[in-house]
C-alpha cells in the first residue's frame, strides 16, 4: 500500500436481504435421512392429531378431563390406580383432544403441559414443511439446542403442573 493512500472503506449493506446473503450458511437438511426424518416426524404428529380429533372429549354432557385414552381400548392410569393420585401425564390425551375440538380452556384444565405440547406439534408441521422445501433449517441456526430447550421446557412444565395438582389435592382442597 502506498503511504499517501488511505484504505478503502466498504459501507455496510443497506438492505437486510444483502446482509442475510453475506451471513454464514445455515446448516441444511440436505442429507436424505434428515429429510426422511422431517417427513416421518410430521407424519407422526399428523397421526396423533388425527386420533385426537377422532376421540370424543365429551361424555354425558360433561367435559372429559382425563382418561380419554380409554376410548382407544387402553387401560386406565396404573400410577393413579396404585398411588391414588394422578401421574404427571394424566389428562394429556384429553388436552390434545379438547384442543383439537377448539376447547382451549378445558384443554388447559385437563393438562396444560399437553396443551403446550400440542401447540408445539402444530407449529412443527409448517416449520418442517418450509425447512423441507427450502432445503435448510428456517428460523433457527441450531436445531439441536432448540430441541433440547423444548424437551427440557416441556418436562419442566409437566412436573410443575404435577406439583401444583398434588399440592392442591393435599393442601388446597
Amino acid at each position: 500500500m502506498h503511504p499517501n493512500t488511505e484504505p478503502a472503506i466498504v459501507p455496510p449493506p443497506l438492505l437486510l436481504e444483502e446482509a442475510d446473503d453475506e451471513a454464514p450458511c445455515l446448516p441444511a437438511p440436505r442429507r436424505w435421512w434428515v429429510r426422511v426424518l422431517l417427513v416421518g416426524v410430521a407424519l407422526g404428529w399428523l397421526g396423533v392429531f388425527a386420533v385426537a380429533a377422532w376421540l370424543n372429549p365429551y361424555r354425558d354432557g360433561r367435559v372429559w378431563l382425563a382418561e380419554t385414552h380409554t376410548q382407544l381400548g387402553l387401560p386406565t392410569c396404573h400410577f393413579k390406580a396404585i398411588a391414588g393420585v394422578p401421574c404427571p401425564s394424566c389428562g394429556m390425551t384429553s388436552s390434545f383432544t379438547l384442543l383439537l375440538h377448539g376447547d382451549l380452556v378445558n384443554s388447559l384444565r385437563a393438562n396444560c403441559a399437553g396443551t403446550l405440547l400440542a401447540l408445539v406439534g402444530l407449529c412443527y408441521l409448517p416449520w418442517s414443511a418450509i425447512s423441507l422445501v427450502r432445503g435448510r433449517w428456517v428460523y433457527f441456526r441450531d436445531v439441536e439446542n432448540v430441541l433440547v430447550g423444548v424437551v427440557v421446557g416441556f418436562v419442566g412444565v409437566m412436573l410443575l403442573r404435577w406439583a401444583v395438582v398434588l399440592a392442591w389435592r393435599y393442601f388446597g382442597g
